[in-house]
This record gives structure tokens, sequence and C-alpha cells, in this order.
């Protein structure tokens, strides 16, 4: 859940800005969450305490109603709405606020069926649902069968569908001046930058290396990225610097759970 927030406040100053540089700084006065983590957030908050996911991505949503970069159009649309409906969205808002599913449970089947049932509130298309399922999954089989990065490839084409592309070719893309908004654009190349990089700063770079929907392509992969690698201490010590304490909160219950989970004895 931390990489993906990670990723969103990496990526975030470079969404609507210039193009990053190599060597570019991860953390500066112009980074900021984005809607990335206000849903990831709410997505965590629904499990942990038994919310419907619409109720809490509505509460969330409307605590924190101008984040950085706005939400987008047809999901403020939702959020404006008396009775907000699924808008038969396959925008990577479901992949990017999954996260928290593939580390609170465990079976293969509750997994997808909640990866589902996060996305449909707003993203029943279904390919807003695979794109969520996807995450969630290998986030999941990454934390309980410790797949390799190859093993991910083949099992993400079989399952899903996706191909992933070279990263060559995301570059290139980035370059042209592409924002990828869409699940079956952003999913595949945010695993491309997990599957290509050798560590979790890395997967971050790598993502916002390759331009476009920056803050949403490196939640992604950061969020793969934590379950293979971990999260360097000094990343997660400047990443709560910029989140208020209500997610803070969250995020304490989260890693509370999941390391009882992990240690019973805690």
């Amino acid at each position: 859940m931390l990489g993906a927030i990670i990723g969103d406040i990496v990526g975030s100053r470079f969404e609507f800005g210039a193009a990053p540089k190599r060597d570019f700084e991860l953390f500066t006065s112009e980074c900021s969450y984005t809607d990335d983590t206000i849903c990831t957030v709410a997505i965590a908050d629904a499990v942990l305490n038994g919310r419907e996911y619409k109720d809490a991505l509505r509460d969330w949503c409307n605590r924190y109603p101008d984040p950085m970069g706005a939400y987008g159009n047809m999901f403020a649309q939702w959020l404006a709405s008396d009775d907000p409906q699924p808008m038969n969205s396959f925008g990577n808002g479901s992949a990017m606020r999954v996260s928290p599913i593939g580390w609170l449970y465990s079976d293969w089947e509750e997994v997808i069926g909640e990866a589902e049932r996060s996305a449909v509130v707003t993203h029943n298309h279904p390919e807003g649902i695979k794109g969520a399922q996807c995450i969630a999954e290998v986030i999941s089989w990454l934390r309980h069968m410790r797949f390799t990065k190859p093993e991910i490839e083949r099992k993400v084409q079989k399952f899903f569908q996706y191909e992933i592309p070279p990263m060559k070719d995301i570059l290139k893309i980035g370059a042209q001046g592409h924002f990828d908004a869409t699940c079956q654009e952003t999913v595949p190349m945010a695993l491309r930058c997990f599957i290509d990089a050798n560590n979790f700063e890395e997967t971050i770079r790598l993502a916002v290396m390759c331009d476009g929907d920056t803050d949403t392509k490196a939640c992604i992969a950061g969020s793969v990225a934590e379950a293979y690698y971990g999260i360097p201490d000094w990343m997660v010590e400047r990443t709560f610097a910029y989140l208020p304490d209500d997610m803070l909160e969250i995020l304490d219950q989260f890693y509370t759970k999941i390391r009882s989970e992990i240690n019973p004895k805690q």
C-alpha cells in the first residue's frame, strides 16, 4: 500500500509538468499526494473497518475535494451525484487504488472477488475490472508464492491476457506525449517498469521516466514493487511527511494488521 502512495507522490509533479530528467530528485516541495493516494487509503479503510467501497471512496474523496491534479472528470461527476452509479469506465483508477486488497486477502478467489467489488462501484467495464484484479493478484502472488519476474510476466499473459510491452516502446510512447489513462495501457506499462527494475527505487524511477500518467503509473508499479522488494526506510520517512494524520492512522492500522498476520505473536 505504501509503495503505491510513494509512487503517487514522486510522480505527482510530472503528470502535467515538464518531462522528468534522468536522476531527478524523488521528493521535493512540488510533490504531493493525489487522488491516487486518497482512493488507495479509502479502499484500505473499507476492508479494515468493514465499510462499503462506495461509501469509503465518497467519504475520503469528499474529505479531500481538491487534490493535486484534481479528480478525473467522470469520477468527479460520480462524487458529485446524489446517487452515484458505475460509469462503465476502464480508466486506470481501478488499478491504482486496489493494492490494499492484495495484502489484506490471501485466498486467490477472495483477492479476485474483492478486487472486482472495489472496481465496479465506478469502473464496471470488463477492462476496468481486469486491471484491478491483475494488480491485486500480482501482489498476492509475490507475497505468497514468491514467483520470479519471468513467472509473473507469463502468468499475467495467461490469466489476464496482457502483453507487457518492452521498455523501449513505452519510453517511445511517452516521448511522443501520449497520456496513458486506461487500464489496458497503464497496467502492462507499470508491470514492465517493475520487471525491468533492480530495486524499489529504480521501479519508481522507471515508471516516472516513462512520462504520461506519471503518478498513476508509478503508483501501480510501486504497489507491486513493495510486495517484491519492500521499501527503504528513508523513503518511508520522507513519505510520511506529506500525509495528513487521518491517512497516517489508516496506514498504521494497515501495517499493524499485516505484521500481526506475518507474526501472530507480535
